[in-house]
């Protein structure tokens, strides 16, 4: 009798134990693949806020918060789903900074003493561009195009900028740029068209 009682537990104990090393194998093996998600984006990622926020720290952290916001609300989801909704999440926080600047440039603006030129220079984003290395010819060219299309790319409205960089630097598709976005693939379409017109009519001279 009390052999045979101890068998259910034994076996409900063994059950248990396996589905516990089941359940974390499935967590680690979760990670690798966010892991392994995250560092295939983030430089794209990175670059994509830098363009947006013209000022590195604040681009790395934007990325940085949208992989922490991914990881803790979506990392159950399918793999196939974590790219639109991280490029969704990391332009929220694009947005999220930028009204943040547009608040506080209004506040200085009322201020009597702005901490004088260091603090202006700043957030001048003309001052945070980076000079070219010196070196040869074509990649002074390359630098001063590179330079042109990064001031084009700052022009544009920002759905048309959002759904060229989506498109043709991270080459996520319309359905995938639609989700990012939150809007339709028709918008999609236009808002990648326009931007599209406005670069190669500002960029002509760099494409002879």
């Amino acid at each position: 009798m009390g052999a045979s009682a101890t068998l259910p537990r034994a076996y409900n104990m063994a059950v248990a134990d396996r589905d516990g090393h089941d359940l974390q194998d499935a967590i680690r093996e979760r990670k690798r693949a966010l892991d392994q998600f995250f560092l295939s984006v983030e430089r794209k990622a990175f670059r994509i806020a830098q363009l947006s926020l013209r000022h590195e720290d604040d681009a790395l952290d934007a990325v940085q918060d949208a992989m922490l916001q991914l990881a803790r609300a979506y990392g159950a989801r399918p793999a196939e789903e974590w790219k639109p909704l991280f490029y969704r999440i990391l332009e929220n926080r694009v947005r999220d900074m930028q009204r943040r600047r547009a608040v506080r440039a209004k506040i200085m603006a009322w201020l009597p003493f702005r901490g004088g030129d260091e603090g202006e220079a700043e957030d001048d984003p003309i001052a945070q561009v980076p000079s070219p290395a010196a070196g040869p010819v074509t990649q002074l060219e390359q630098a001063e195009a590179m330079g042109a299309l990064e001031g084009v790319l700052g022009r544009l409205p920002a759905r048309q900028r959002q759904a060229f960089l989506l498109r043709s630097f991270e080459g996520l598709d319309v359905a995938q740029t639609a989700k990012a976005m939150g809007c339709s693939e028709g918008s999609v379409k236009t808002h990648y068209f326009r931007a599209v017109h406005a670069l190669r009519s500002e960029m002509a001279e760099y494409a002879t």
